[in-house]
């Protein structure tokens, strides 16, 4: 049975959206079913229609997710995954990319499942 996982993105520049399609091909290459989907179309109700899930956003002000669209539609969707494996993927121009760990770390004590970041 193939897997159906959704990549959930938000970008400002592409250069997310395009991480995001190069996901979308190795999920398929792999044999699983992916659909990129933009954050602005998706919600927490969206969640139990995928086995796995990517998040993926890049780096804002000070290193953080970007907090308009991405993060309300993030914290809403973190409490419905339960145990379901989550990627946690994004870009960021300056820095060393501390901002996700951090990011991990918080999703983690929240429950998540992060099995890739």
């Amino acid at each position: 049975m193939s897997k159906n996982i959704a990549i959930v993105y938000w970008t400002g520049t592409g250069n997310t959206e395009e991480m995001a399609r190069a996901l979308e091909a190795g999920v398929s290459a792999a044999g699983a079913e992916a659909r990129v989907v933009p954050v602005a179309d998706f919600s927490a109700e969206d969640v139990s229609g995928y086995d796995a899930l990517a998040f993926g956003c890049p780096a804002m002000g000070a290193e953080e997710l970007e907090s308009d669209e991405f993060e309300p539609v993030w914290e809403a969707c973190r409490d419905a995954l339960g145990d379901k494996p989550v990627a946690l993927f994004g870009s960021y121009g300056w820095g060393t990319g501390e901002w996700m760990e951090t990011w991990r770390a918080e999703a983690e004590g929240a429950g998540v499942n992060v099995v890739c970041c």
